[in-house]
């Protein structure tokens, strides 16, 4: 990667600038506290986080929709609990749940420092699967907007990480070549490949080495962005 030849930056944003993990154990605890759940929060995490991510796959590759995914991961983790709860109340923790999530803003560390840091040499551009509504009070919360001269959601698109679609379409609209940008993200699959596959530059946030080390370029904290200064 030549950093001369490089003028876009895009980001994903949940797992990558925005904890999600953090925010999302934050709003389920207060969920917990106003629905009266008699469930330690800490045990529902330790299911909820690997469903969370397994029918996020499933709704990344076409195979549910956003209604199926909202009440299935909860569903499934209420299931393997044996927690008894009627699927009227599911619905409604899910409806709460995406109204809830964007009140909390925490950020990875150095998520505004790099950001602050990078703006004056380069357009900033983000690249979610998430949804629209729910990512732009997410972004406007956090303080994250102001720094982003486009977002790209695939609501919009109609086509999710890792396909092409979606990359070009942030690519035309920020009105760069895939050469020109450099893609970094959390997921290997929907962001890193996502990119190279269509010619983007890529680098690959791995916070707290969560993953087996890969041949692609791998940062652990944001801040170590400093190397495309």
């Amino acid at each position: 990667m030549n950093k001369s030849t490089i003028k876009a930056l895009y980001f994903d944003l949940d797992h990558t600038l925005w904890d999600f993990e953090q925010n999302s154990a934050l709003a389920f605890k207060a969920l917990f506290k106003q629905y009266d759940l008699g469930l330690e929060l800490d045990s529902f995490l330790n299911v909820y986080i690997p469903n969370n991510i397994a029918y996020w796959r499933l709704y990344r590759e076409g195979k549910i929709d956003k209604e199926k995914l909202r009440y299935k991961r909860l569903k499934t983790v209420f299931d393997q609990l044996n927690y008894k709860v009627s699927d009227a109340l599911i619905f409604d923790i899910a409806d709460d749940y995406i109204q809830t999530l964007p009140e909390y803003n925490s950020l990875f560390p150095g998520a505004i420092f790099i950001l602050e840091a990078l703006k004056p040499h380069y357009a900033l551009h983000i690249i979610t699967n998430g949804f629209r509504d729910v990512q732009h009070f997410k972004m406007k919360n956090s303080g994250l907007l102001p720094y982003f001269k486009t977002v790209t959601d695939s609501s919009t698109v109609g086509k999710k990480k890792p396909d092409p679609e979606i990359f070009n379409h942030a690519l035309k609209i920020g009105g760069v070549s895939s050469s020109e940008a450099v893609m970094i993200g959390d997921s290997l699959e929907a962001d890193i490949e996502g990119a190279l596959n269509v010619g983007m530059h890529a680098v690959h946030f791995m916070p707290l080495k969560k993953i087996q080390p890969t041949h692609y370029k791998e940062i652990e904290q944001l801040k170590e962005l400093t190397f495309l200064l």
